[in-house]
C-alpha cells in the first residue's frame, strides 16, 4: 500500500505563501488515512464472519443427516470394520456321492432388545428364561434396567422360539434376520463335516464360517459366491455312513470299548466312502472344546483321522510284502520261530508257542511275532523306513479334514535295528487308521500308491508303484488264508471273500509304558478278496469281552465280529452281490490223440 504523506512540501509551501494554516492540510490527510485503514478493517472481519458462518452451517448439515441416518436405521454393536466391508452371509450347501444334502443353510431370526424402548424390562427377563432356560434371569434384568441401549439376546432361534419371544407382546424385543448353517440328518457324518458358525455379525446379517472339518478346508469355496449354485461334493455316501455308525456303535457298547474308528475306503480311486469316529457330537450345536484331559475324551477327537495309535499285528504284512518284493523270501520259505528272540536285553515273544518253523504265509495266519522279526531283521532299518515311506505311513494324515493337518505318525528317534524289529509286528510306530486304510489299498489295487480323498472322484488314481503286482497278489491271499485259517476267523462272512489282518496292542500311559489290561485292537480287512474293491479298517479303543470263561481283549475277539457284521450290512448297500469263492485250477493238461 502506498501512504499519502501527512504534510505534502509542495502543498505546505504553497498554503504559506498565501498565507494559510499548514495544520489544515496535515489533519485533513490523517482523517482520510483513519477512514481507509478502518474500511479495510471492516471488509476484513465481514470475510471472516462469512467463512466461519459457512463453517457452522456445513457443521450443522452433517450432523443432521447423521441424526436422520440413526433415526431411519436398526441400531447395531459397534464394531471394526473396513470401509465398503459387505457381510456375506449365504453358504453352498455339502451333498453326498449321490447329491443327497449332508449341510444347507436354513432362514431364521436373531433376537435382540433396545431396552429404553421397554415397558416393563422385569417381565420381559423372567418370559424370555422361561423360553430360553440356558438365559441368566438376573443377569437379563441388570442388562434391561441398565444404561445399556442394545442387547443382543439369542443370535439364532427357530421359529416356534420367534412366536413365543412375539407373544410377550413388549416393543423392545426385535427380530433380525439371519442364516443358520443345518446338519439335516444330526450327528450322522459330523467328524467330517466339522461344523459352521458365526463371524461377523450385524443386526441384518451374519458371516456363516467354518470351523472345523471340511467346513473349514473348504470354507474359501463354500464362501464363494460365484459358486453359489455349485455344492461341494464329498466322496461319502449317506446310507452307508449311517449304516457304518449304527454297526460300529453297536460293536462298541457290546465290546464295551471306550471309543471306536472306521475307514471305508475305494482301493483304486482312494474315495472314502464312510469314515467313523465315535463317540461323535451333533453339528447344529457343536459343543466347545476341552480345556482340560486327554484330548481323546472328548467327542470333538477324530479317531480315524486325528489319532495317532500303535495299531500291532496288521503291519505284518507290509513286512512280509517288502521281503517278497525285495525276493528274500517266498510264500512257503520256512522261518524260524523260536523263541523267545534275544537282542540285547530285549525280548521278542509270540502270543502262544508256534514251534520252531512257519512258512512266511503261516508268520502272517498265526500272527508271529519273532517271524516277522526275523524278516525285517533281513530287509534292515533303512529299507524298511523307505518302504513304509513310500506307502505313506510316515507322512500326515491324508484327508480333506482340517483336523488331519496337525495329525503326524509317531516315529522312533533313532530308527535301529530294534526298532525295525518291533515296527515290523506294529510296535514303536503310530499312525492313524486312514494312514493303515491307504497302505491296505495299496495292497488290494495291485501295488500302487493311494491317498485318500474326501471328494468324489472320476476314475481310477495312478499312483507310484510300490510293489509288484504278483506280489501285492500273494499278499492278499496271505491276508485271506488270516481269516480262513488264522486268527481273523470270525471275520469271515459268507457270500463275500474277506481277507484281513488282526492287530492288537498295548495301550502306551501318559507317563510312557504301557498299562497292562488295556489295548487298542484293530482289524485291517479287503474285500473281496480275488478282486478287491474296497479296504475297511475297524478299531476299538481298550475293548474288554468275556467268551468261553475268560476275558478277551485282542482283535481277533473284539473287533474281528464286528467288522464282519459292517461288512455283511455294507456290501449289499456297495453294489456288491454275493458269490462263491473261485477255487484253485487243478492241475490238468489237455492233449490229443
Amino acid at each position: 500500500m502506498i501512504r499519502t504523506p501527512l504534510r505534502p512540501l509542495a502543498r505546505i509551501l504553497e498554503a504559506r505563501a498565501k498565507g494559510e494554516n499548514p495544520d489544515v492540510i496535515e489533519r485533513e490527510n490523517t482523517r482520510l488515512r483513519h477512514e481507509e485503514m478502518r474500511d479495510q478493517t471492516r471488509a476484513r472481519s465481514e470475510g471472516r464472519l462469512l467463512v466461519l458462518g459457512v463453517i457452522f452451517l456445513c457443521a450443522y448439515a452433517v450432523i443432521g443427516v447423521r441424526m436422520g441416518v440413526m433415526a431411519s436405521s436398526e441400531p447395531e454393536e459397534p464394531r471394526a470394520r473396513a470401509e465398503g466391508s459387505h457381510i456375506v452371509a449365504q453358504r453352498s450347501d455339502i451333498v453326498d456321492r449321490r447329491g443327497r444334502v449332508l449341510a444347507t443353510n436354513l432362514e431364521t431370526h436373531s433376537l435382540y432388545a433396545q431396552p429404553p424402548q421397554m415397558i416393563d424390562p422385569v417381565r420381559v427377563a423372567g418370559a424370555l428364561a422361561e423360553i430360553f432356560p440356558d438365559l441368566d434371569e438376573e443377569r437379563l434384568v441388570r442388562d434391561f434396567t441398565g444404561k445399556r441401549k442394545f442387547v443382543w439376546i439369542k443370535r439364532k432361534i427357530s421359529p416356534e422360539q420367534k412366536q413365543a419371544v412375539h407373544d410377550i407382546g413388549d416393543p423392545g424385543l426385535l427380530f433380525g434376520p439371519r442364516e443358520m448353517r443345518l446338519y439335516p440328518n444330526g450327528k450322522l457324518a459330523s467328524h467330517v463335516l466339522g461344523g459352521a458358525s458365526f463371524g461377523r455379525e450385524g443386526v441384518d446379517a451374519a458371516e456363516l464360517i467354518g470351523v472345523a472339518g471340511v467346513e473349514k478346508v473348504f470354507d474359501d469355496f463354500l464362501r464363494d459366491p460365484s459358486e453359489e449354485s455349485r455344492p461341494l461334493q464329498l466322496s461319502l455316501d449317506l446310507t452307508v455312513q449311517a449304516a457304518a455308525e449304527q454297526v460300529l456303535w453297536g460293536g462298541m457298547k457290546l465290546m464295551n470299548a471306550k471309543g471306536a474308528a472306521s475307514v471305508l475306503m475305494d482301493v483304486h480311486t482312494g474315495e472314502v466312502i464312510s469314515v467313523v469316529s465315535l463317540p461323535d457330537f451333533d453339528p447344529n450345536d457343536r459343543p466347545r472344546g476341552p480345556t482340560e484331559g486327554a484330548p481323546d475324551d472328548t467327542p470333538l477327537f477324530n479317531r480315524a483321522v486325528q489319532g495317532v495309535y500303535e495299531l500291532g499285528s496288521t503291519f505284518k504284512i507290509f513286512t512280509v510284502a517288502q521281503a517278497l518284493e525285495l525276493d528274500l523270501v517266498e510264500p512257503s520259505t520256512m522261518v524260524d520261530t523260536s523263541g523267545p528272540l534275544r537282542w540285547g536285553r530285549h525280548r521278542i515273544r509270540d502270543f502262544r508257542d508256534y514251534g520252531a518253523e512257519l512258512t512266511v504265509e503261516d508268520v502272517i495266519a498265526k500272527s508271529s511275532n519273532v517271524g516277522t522279526a526275523r524278516l525285517a531283521q533281513k530287509i534292515g532299518a533303512e529299507e524298511q523306513r523307505a518302504f513304509l515311506a513310500a506307502l505313506g505311513l510316515l507322512e500326515r494324515t491324508p484327508a480333506e479334514i482340517v483336523e488331519a493337518s496337525g495329525s503326524t505318525p509317531l516315529l522312533p528317534k533313532k530308527w535301529s535295528e530294534i526298532s525295525a524289529m518291533t515296527i515290523s509286528y506294529g510296535h514303536g510306530i503310530s499312525v492313524s487308521p486312514m494312514h493303515l486304510a491307504a497302505g491296505y489299498a495299496a495292497i488290494a489295487n495291485g501295488g500302487t500308491r493311494i491317498k485318500p480323498t474326501l471328494l468324489k472322484r472320476d476314475g481310477r488314481q495312478d499312483g507310484p508303484r510300490v510293489m509288484r503286482p504278483e506280489v501285492a497278489a500273494a499278499a492278499r491271499d496271505m491276508l485271506r488264508k488270516a481269516v480262513t485259517d488264522g486268527t481273523a476267523s470270525f471275520g469271515d462272512v459268507p457270500g463275500y471273500v474277506v481277507g484281513g489282518k488282526t492287530g492288537t496292542a498295548d495301550k502306551p500311559t501318559p507317563q510312557g509304558g504301557y498299562y497292562e489290561d488295556k489295548v487298542i485292537a484293530s482289524f485291517a480287512t479287503i474285500f473281496p478278496a480275488h478282486d478287491p474293491k474296497y479296504v475297511l479298517v475297524l478299531t476299538l479303543d481298550e475293548p474288554e469281552t468275556f467268551a468261553l470263561d475268560e476275558v478277551r481283549r485282542t482283535a481277533g475277539w473284539t473287533a474281528v465280529p464286528v467288522a464282519a457284521e459292517m461288512i455283511n450290512r455294507l456290501a449289499p448297500l456297495l453294489g456288491l452281490r454275493p458269490q462263491l469263492e473261485p477255487g484253485q485250477l487243478a492241475g490238468i493238461t489237455l492233449t490229443s490223440n
